[in-house]
């Protein structure tokens, strides 16, 4: 109740085209957080970008082409590489525990879930998110990654509160992010992939 008024989560159902359209232009800040590899980042993104709201995400997906385009400064880069995650995958090496132990932001991230701050009524029913992020068999590494995430929104925060420099990475954005229009798009389809010229 404390931060009614300030922060809302809202789920939009049947998310579609349509209705992203209306979302696009309101965005400030577009977070694609997708471990590195996993590729779960796409059009989207772009979409926000064209439309001026800046990137926070992993280097995956279509955030590894955004950084190319509109500059390191404009962008809010964080986490592994997907090479690094391999190598946790392939050595077996991603210990959660470790990370948990040594820093205080995930042990409270964590230790929330058990507490029953979010189900005071129902003790438990959330303790099942920290053992799957305690355990060394989480595919999506999310604790190797949540220290450095903080840290990037830490400097999102702080950017955001100087209004000209915001204002510039903005447009920088806009005017940078052209290669991803869809004519361009079409067009590279045509030649690349479906073999077919323009008649004239």
């Amino acid at each position: 109740m404390v931060i009614k008024h300030k922060l809302k989560v809202v789920f939009l159902p049947d998310y579609r085209v349509s209705l992203a359209e209306h979302l696009f232009p309101a965005a400030d800040l577009s977070e694609q957080i997708s471990t590195a590899g996993m590729e779960a980042s796409g059009t989207g993104n772009m979409k926000f970008a064209l439309n001026g709201a800046l990137t926070i995400g992993t280097l995956d997906g279509a955030n590894v082409e955004i950084r190319e385009e509109v500059g390191d400064e404009n962008i809010y880069i964080f986490g592994l590489k997907a090479h690094e995650i391999l190598d946790l995958q392939e050595n077996g090496s991603y210990r959660p525990d470790q990370i948990y132990e040594n820093s205080h932001y995930v042990q409270r991230v964590v230790d929330s879930f058990r507490s029953g701050l979010f189900c005071s009524d129902e003790p438990g029913l959330f303790n099942w998110i920290s053992d799957k992020l305690l355990s060394a068999d989480d595919p999506y590494f999310h604790l190797a990654d949540f220290e450095m995430y903080i840290q990037a929104q830490e400097r999102v925060s702080e950017e955001f509160q100087q209004k000209s420099l915001w204002a510039r990475k903005a447009i920088l954005n806009v005017a940078r992010i052209g290669k991803f229009s869809s004519d361009r798009t079409i067009s590279q389809y045509a030649n690349d992939i479906w073999n077919i010229k323009a008649s004239r």
